[in-house]
């Protein structure tokens, strides 16, 4: 498994909730076992303790996230390191579901499941992952949705940086709402236009008479 999938672990956690709309969707033990996916074995030891740790975890990584969108790359820097130094990963080289043409295995790096419970695996996982990305493609590659009042997360993989909404759905909402605001200005511009011309007009004809 590419180390880079792993940093959709941290955007999964972080889009649990959407403080704007008060949502929050990790409410359960059941919520954090989604997280995981179904066939990951570490989901299974997850009990109703982790639902509070997960969502102290998720705090953290959306301020990465924030601090990332803001331009702050140190401080989004330092808070992603906190987060490795207190969860360390187990990385492991592995070829199970990876065959090439011959069946012989497709050696790649692992992160192991942390041995001793469901939030450190997932947080060891979620901020390698991350780590890898920033590495990789750059702290401005960690954004939060610009369309109001969402502000889920989002890795930016577009080829000239220029992603800016979590998903398309928003970006149209987003693009829709733009649209919209230009022709409530172009109407009261012309509305504007339109009465100052009657006055000018009506100076002229008292100033005629």
């Amino acid at each position: 498994m590419e180390l880079a999938y792993y940093s959709d672990y941290a955007v999964r956690l972080v889009n649990t909730e959407e403080p704007a709309r008060n949502k929050d969707t990790l409410t359960s033990v059941e919520a954090v076992r989604e997280l995981f996916g179904p066939s990951s074995q570490a989901a299974r030891r997850a009990t109703d303790a982790d639902v509070t740790r997960f969502r102290s975890v998720r705090a953290r990584l959306r301020a990465v996230f924030t601090a990332a969108d803001s331009g702050d790359q140190t401080q989004a820097v330092d808070l992603l390191n906190s987060l490795l130094l207190e969860y360390p990963v187990s990385p492991q080289i592995s070829g199970h579901d990876y065959l090439d043409d011959e069946g012989r295995p497709r050696w790649h790096m692992h992160l192991a499941d942390h041995p001793s419970n469901a939030t450190a695996g997932y947080t060891a996982i979620a901020a390698m992952g991350l780590a890898f990305h920033l590495t990789e493609f750059g702290v401005d590659r960690l954004g939060l949705c610009q369309a109001a009042p969402c502000r889920n997360a989002y890795l930016d993989t577009s080829t000239n940086r220029s992603r800016r909404y979590c998903s398309d759905r928003c970006a149209t909402r987003a693009n829709v709402a733009a649209y919209r605001a230009r022709k409530r200005l172009e109407t009261e511009r012309s509305d504007s236009t339109g009465r100052s011309a009657e006055t000018a007009q009506a100076t002229t004809e008292r100033t005629d008479v």
